[in-house]
């Protein structure tokens, strides 16, 4: 093969979806010519044939996910569990090698690092700083947070748009400034109806990235609305169904195909907005404006200045990283100008916020103490699936009463609030005026579920919350909040109620998804309620 036809063939499959996906496909079955398995390895492919095979896996497990609900031949289902589980090896080996490759870009293209004495008087004082820099930008004309854009998401943009020669296309901007259901709902069309040019448009797309993973969610939960129709009626009569859970996969895999690139977009934006940051006239001006503020700073607080540099000198004379201008040694400096232990040693970014832990020896079911004799204490708990939006969840109480049932998440999180909300409204009901806890092992949920209470705002959970169930679920808890504690449980650890909600979300799960026919869940109830000892049995839930 010549150079002139290898290379024709990598520009191919970069222009061609279709026939890159077949190819990597053929690769991953080993019937590929030899030409096309070189092309393949060429590193200019390596995203896109990220992006295929996120496409390729979606469909794969689709096919699955139809002989099973149509019942097909055992070795006809056997051969496409084989082919899914062949694609989603080689996705993983795929994403990998790109970030192998992403690892290896130039050291040369990093954000140069600022003088010592900058960074620790930066750390150690953070508000005088920010304060001398606005008034440096405000002397030289320039917007506040200029020099800092390339260090956060929102500013890439604004510091790129300098050069872009002016607004962007009136498509854009309308995709810049809408709100967020509105932008999530034209990647939905994208996907759906006619692939939207716009997006991967420097002022959109990281925007696009951020949003991809809802999309993406909607489309599972069409999948997992088809699956639900399809498992309501009777077998001979659900070609229809199969064929609208056919529709929602094929929509799915362009979602998650999308969602790649888009991830692809951001990477490459980011990658041109650093290499502008340290070259150039926008890497001067970084520089002039930060040494500028520095100067303000130390006219402003002469005191802490003079001790940051005193502090940093003898601090280069042990440091064993001062030939690389001692890259992670700003926070111990700060805090040692602060006089406290430092909070982090790491150099990722500013202004982290420290996270409170409870120290190792104290007994987490302590914290169950101060509640009255009278409340009702229960645990909940989910388990989802990966074919769709289908979630199982189950919960048990402290007086032998269990629940469990299914429904539609976009994430483990939002699963389990839809089993906490489930078990604290069925408590409610049988349990007049005891107040409930409910205990989880997922603190995203606790935090959401808190977050609402708290603030007797339901929206408060949204971040979590996509869908339409769990947002009505937890507009019926905010009505008794004065009732209700949630509170998070360590999960795994042998404790009975933990155990059983646990049990039983994964028996729900089965029970939604067909798996498990509805003699052996009968049976398998039993089973985990003899396990528990429960005399009093499940509540009744709604499923």
């Amino acid at each position: 093969m010549t150079i002139t036809e290898h290379t024709e063939l990598i520009r191919r499959f970069s222009d061609d979806f279709t026939a890159l996906q077949e190819a990597v496909l053929a690769r991953m079955n080993g019937t590929c010519a030899p030409e096309t398995a070189a092309a393949l390895e060429h590193a200019s492919l390596t995203g896109p044939i990220t992006v295929v095979l996120a496409h390729a896996d979606v469909l794969a497990r689709g096919a699955v996910r139809h002989a099973e609900l149509s019942a097909q031949l055992p070795e006809r289902l056997r051969r496409l569990r084989t082919h899914a589980r062949g694609v989603r090896r080689a996705r993983s080996q795929a994403e990998a090698r790109y970030k192998e490759q992403r690892a290896r870009r130039p050291a040369g293209r990093s954000r140069p690092v600022d003088t010592l004495e900058l960074r620790v008087a930066r750390t150690a004082s953070p508000a005088a700083f920010a304060e001398a820099l606005r008034q440096e930008l405000r002397d030289r004309g320039l917007p506040d947070g200029t020099p800092q854009a390339p260090e956060s998401d929102l500013a890439r943009w604004a510091w790129g748009r300098g050069t872009a020669g002016g607004e962007p296309p009136a498509p854009v901007r309308e995709l810049r400034d809408c709100d967020d259901d509105a932008f999530v709902r034209a990647l939905l069309r994208d996907a759906r109806e006619e692939e939207n040019p716009y997006l991967p448009h420097d002022a959109v797309a990281e925007r696009w990235s951020r949003h991809a993973r809802a999309a993406l969610a909607w489309g599972r939960y069409a999948i997992g609305q088809a699956e639900r129709d399809a498992l309501a009626c009777p077998l001979p009569a659900r070609r229809t169904r199969l064929d609208a859970l056919d529709d929602a996969y094929q929509d799915t895999a362009v979602l998650a195909a999308r969602s790649r690139e888009a991830l692809l977009r951001v990477t490459d934006l980011h990658d041109r907005m650093r290499a502008c940051a340290t070259t150039g006239p926008f890497a001067d001006l970084v520089a002039q404006c930060r040494a500028a503020a520095l100067t303000r700073f130390t006219d402003a607080e002469p005191e802490l200045w003079h001790r940051v540099r005193e502090l940093t000198t003898r601090h280069r004379a042990d440091c064993s990283e001062r030939a690389d201008g001692c890259p992670h040694c700003r926070r111990p400096l700060a805090a040692v100008l602060a006089d406290a232990p430092p909070a982090d040693t790491s150099e990722d970014g500013d202004g982290e916020h420290p996270t409170a832990t409870l120290p190792a020896d104290v007994d987490r079911y302590a914290l169950l103490a101060d509640l009255p004799d009278t409340a009702v204490v229960a645990v909940a708990d989910a388990a989802v699936g990966d074919e769709s939006a289908r979630c199982g969840y189950g919960w048990a109480a402290e007086d032998g009463t269990t629940g469990h049932g299914d429904s539609l998440a976009s994430g483990s999180g939002e699963a389990e609030v839809i089993g906490i909300c489930v078990a604290a409204l069925s408590l409610l009901e049988h349990h007049e005026d005891a107040p409930v806890v409910l205990l989880c092992d997922s603190t995203e949920a606790v935090d959401a579920v808190d977050a609402a209470l708290r603030s007797a705002d339901p929206t408060a959970a949204h971040r979590t919350l996509l869908f339409p169930e769990s947002r009505q679920l937890m507009d019926d808890l905010v009505r008794h909040r004065h009732r209700v504690q949630v509170r998070w449980l360590k999960g795994h650890i042998g404790h009975d109620l933990n155990e059983t909600a646990d049990a039983f979300a994964r028996l729900a799960l089965r029970r939604a998804t067909g798996r498990i026919p509805p003699s052996a869940a009968r049976k398998e109830e039993t089973r985990i309620l003899r396990s528990l000892g429960s005399g009093a049995g499940p509540l009744p839930v709604a499923a």
